[in-house]
């Protein structure tokens, strides 16, 4: 018996959307003075999304954000956050409409990557 893909991803979202509370995600903008150059890898998960990328800081600004992995099912367009970010020099942007949990999971990476 085939299983329809789109049935699968339909379920898929309806138990992601059961099972986490996005609201209760907190992210933290870091304080890129006292961050030094360099590359700092984040990892986060986010009910089923999963992210790693690479935070580059040079001169106290973040200058690049490389995303390794994303793992997304339909959230691939929460990429979009990236150039925000660095636009921003900050984490307080807005997530993208139809893929908040992922763009959460980038924006608690880049966090995570930061943090440390």
């Amino acid at each position: 018996m085939k299983i329809n893909k789109l049935f699968v991803l339909i379920i898929g979202a309806a138990l992601f959307a059961s099972c986490v509370d996005l609201n209760k995600i907190i992210i933290n903008s870091p304080d890129l003075d006292k961050i030094s150059d360099g590359t700092y890898q984040g990892k986060s998960k986010v009910g089923p999304v999963r992210v790693t990328l690479d935070v580059t800081v040079k001169n106290k600004a973040m200058s690049s954000i490389v995303i390794i992995q994303h793992f997304n099912g339909r959230g691939k367009k929460a990429e979009a956050i990236v150039p925000k970010i660095i636009e921003a020099q900050n984490l307080d942007v807005d997530v993208v409409s139809g893929a908040t949990g992922s763009s959460k999971a980038i924006l608690k990476a880049v966090e995570n990557a930061l943090k440390n």
